[in-house]
């Protein structure tokens, strides 16, 4: 049969109605922000506390009309912590659920497995794991960290030990993940370089139930101050222990999980808590007026009720909820969700204002989070997620 011109008319008619359909669709299609977590396992504290903070901005923003029209979708698995199942995770979201962009995972460890997968698969990664290798514009052009990097950490931590603290005697630990493998191995040649002397250095496995031998070890070799690295709060808390039972009261001074509402549940007594200090955050510190920075409180008292944070840490929920605020505002500012409009507007974050922090990202640099805002908290000031600073802060 042959073709007409009004057939030709007609189908280029229905052509033309098709195209400009399609770019409608896209624009009220969902963003979907695909979720790594460690919502179980021993190391969930932090996940669960990262998934408190983006739920609730994903319904605020949701419910406000979404970016640019378009509501964000968060597709959540958990992880359990375990590297395999963070691989597998990865794999689904980069090619079978074809997420815009990854929050996540929560661990150094799980992020070391996963990162390159994300890479090659050109997917949008934002995560806060501190382990500095991970963050590497050639190798992975689209991955950015939310929170601060294992070297701005250990100078952080070293330097209040030996300048504030004024100790030189130091036992480091960490555990036998990625994350404590490599914190440990990045930190002590800091320490030395600052003057340190690192009298025990070991790495635990996050299950040995009595850390007993290994604490007696460290008061043996004349440690005056325990470092530890692991975002285990089961450990952290038998450690704080086995150091009360040996009656020994040397200073904790390590990992924000030291402050977690898991090492307070699991500590033997109260008493357990006193002198440990956890790297901390300005945005999340009381003041010596017992108040937080005002966009902090504005923040906490807009959850009040909605997300109960006497049980996990204010910055893993700030965190959380600045995510889903980056990925609506990369949205609503390119006008799409494609991987190159979100990593164009992420490139182009100058003093972002989060909860957490103000974040500033360029091309050449994926490091966001600014250095001085990092401090040492007092852990048993822990208070709806926050802390007072350790002594020796003005």
């Amino acid at each position: 049969m042959p073709i007409t011109r009004r057939d030709m008319l007609l189908g280029g008619g229905l052509a033309g109605a098709a195209a400009l359909a399609r770019p409608a669709l896209a624009q009220s299609a969902p963003i979907r922000l695909g979720w790594l977590a460690a919502l179980t396992g021993p190391g969930s504290s932090a996940g669960i506390g990262f998934d408190r903070g983006v739920n609730f901005a994903v319904n605020e923003i949701n419910a406000a009309g979404g970016a640019k029209g378009r509501k964000i979708e968060l597709v959540t698995r958990d992880t359990q912590g375990d590297p395999t199942k963070c691989v597998n995770a990865s794999v689904e979201m980069a090619q079978r659920l074809k997420v815009d962009a990854v929050w996540g995972p929560c661990n150094s460890g799980e992020a070391l497995a996963c990162t390159p997968i994300l890479a090659r698969a050109h997917v949008p990664q934002i995560h806060p794991c501190f382990v500095d290798t991970l963050i590497d514009t050639t190798k992975y052009p689209n991955a950015y960290r939310i929170a601060c990097s294992n070297q701005q950490l250990g100078e952080a931590s070293s330097k209040y030990v030996l300048e504030i603290m004024k100790v030189r005697e130091i036992a480091i630990i960490g555990d036998t993940t990625g994350y404590g493998t490599s914190t440990v191995q990045a930190y002590a040649p800091t320490i030395k370089q600052m003057g340190g002397n690192i009298v025990y250095q070991a790495l635990i496995e996050a299950s040995q139930a009595d850390l007993s031998a290994d604490v007696i070890r460290m008061r043996d070799a004349g440690a005056k101050v325990i470092m530890p690295w692991s975002v285990n709060g089961g450990l952290l808390a038998r450690l704080l222990n086995a150091r009360a039972e040996l009656g020994w009261d040397v200073p904790v001074v390590g990992h924000p999980a030291l402050g977690s509402g898991e090492v307070k549940a699991l500590l033997a007594k109260p008493a357990n808590w006193e002198k440990v200090y956890l790297m901390g955050f300005r945005s999340c510190s009381f003041d010596e007026g017992g108040k937080l920075p005002q966009r902090t409180q504005n923040f906490v008292q807009r959850i009040s009720g909605k997300i109960n944070l006497a049980d996990t840490s204010l910055w893993w929920v700030a965190c959380g909820y600045d995510v889903a605020n980056l990925i609506a505002k990369a949205v609503a500012e390119s006008g799409g969700a494609s991987a190159d409009d979100i990593i164009k507007a992420w490139n182009g974050l100058t003093k972002y204002p989060g909860i957490y922090g103000d974040y500033t990202y360029t091309a050449q640099q994926h490091n966001g989070y600014p250095t001085d805002e990092i401090v040492l908290s007092a852990a048993n000031s822990f208070r709806d997620g926050a802390f007072a600073l350790a002594p020796g802060y003005g």
